[in-house]
């Protein structure tokens, strides 16, 4: 991957293996583009547990017990669903801090969301931070700058609770 993406992964490396944290991601609009980039490092393992791409709203609800009325409410791309990705996701894995992104890449919008919204979500300890943002783009760039965006915010996170 590109060295921006090596870059933030490598700080991300650090701060965890030096708490001797495991990190597991839950991906919907990136595809597993975040997990391919994380295992792009040497000694991924030393820091990266797990990931699960759950693209589909059955997958959000069986795979992270994801409740049927959140998602009605809120829809598959919502900061409320990000959140209960990662929640879900720590749950899941067992790890200290679980990463999570759903979003609209494109080329249509989907439940009247524009393309380019994106979501995600870090859970650590009994802390879970989230945002939102919108991307420019084609389907491609727009998850390719939400991984690179959601591996920048959950860096963020980990220096200001770690």
């Amino acid at each position: 991957m590109e060295s921006e993406f090596l870059t933030v992964i490598k700080e991300i490396s650090g701060r965890l293996t030096e708490k001797g944290l495991k990190l597991a991601v839950v991906e919907s609009c990136t595809g597993g583009l975040i997990s391919h980039a994380i295992t792009n490092l040497p000694g991924a393992s030393k820091f990266f547990d797990m990931s699960v791409v759950s693209y589909s709203e059955k997958s959000k609800r069986s795979v992270l017990g994801i409740g049927t009325s959140l998602l009605k409410k809120h829809g598959t791309v919502s900061e409320e669903t990000a959140v209960a990705m990662a929640e879900g996701m720590k749950k899941l894995s067992g790890a200290g801090v679980s990463l999570s992104v759903t979003g609209v890449a494109g080329p249509e919008p989907v439940e009247g969301k524009d393309i380019g919204l994106i979501y995600m979500a870090v859970c650590l300890k009994d802390v879970v931070e989230s945002r939102g943002l919108s991307l420019q783009g084609d389907r491609e760039t727009v998850k390719r700058d939400a991984s690179l965006e959601a591996l920048r915010f959950l860096n963020q996170v980990l220096r200001l609770w770690l």
